[in-house]
């Protein structure tokens, strides 16, 4: 368990410093790639696919919002809801950083051969769903 944090530490600093010259965080730029796969999400949707409490998640679209990287949109269906879309600026933003984010996906992931790095995917996925299947304690 330990491994993993220090795993997910070390990539969010090094996310962080990639990020610094525009200005937003990891934690930020997970959130806009779930929107450039999943366009349209509820904040708790967006919340629950970037793995952070939908309190928080209400802080970064207000921030993200702001910054016009993202925007905000009444449900037809239920207009309680806000549906949350990636911006032109937003998608350009991900697309600039694309391939400095690979490369540190290759960094991290280099010392694995091939079938490694399908078997990691493999392992870490089974981990998630085990724990999906009961709530934390």
């Amino acid at each position: 368990m330990y491994a993993v944090k220090q795993v997910e530490l070390a990539a969010r600093a090094h996310m962080d410093e990639l990020l610094k010259p525009v200005g937003i965080t990891a934690l930020q730029y997970t959130a806009l790639t779930v929107l450039r796969r999943r366009d349209g999400l509820s904040s708790a949707q967006l919340a629950r696919n970037s793995f952070v409490t939908a309190q928080s998640m209400a802080d970064m679209v207000t921030t993200l919002e702001r910054r016009g990287l993202i925007t905000r949109r009444r449900d037809p269906d239920n207009r309680r809801v806000l549906l949350i879309s990636l911006t032109d600026e937003g998608d350009a933003l991900l697309t600039a950083y694309d391939e400095s984010m690979g490369a540190l996906e290759e960094r991290m992931l280099g010392p694995l051969s091939a079938d490694e790095r399908v078997s990691l995917e493999d392992y870490l996925n089974r981990c998630r769903a085990a724990l999906a299947d009961e709530p934390p304690h």
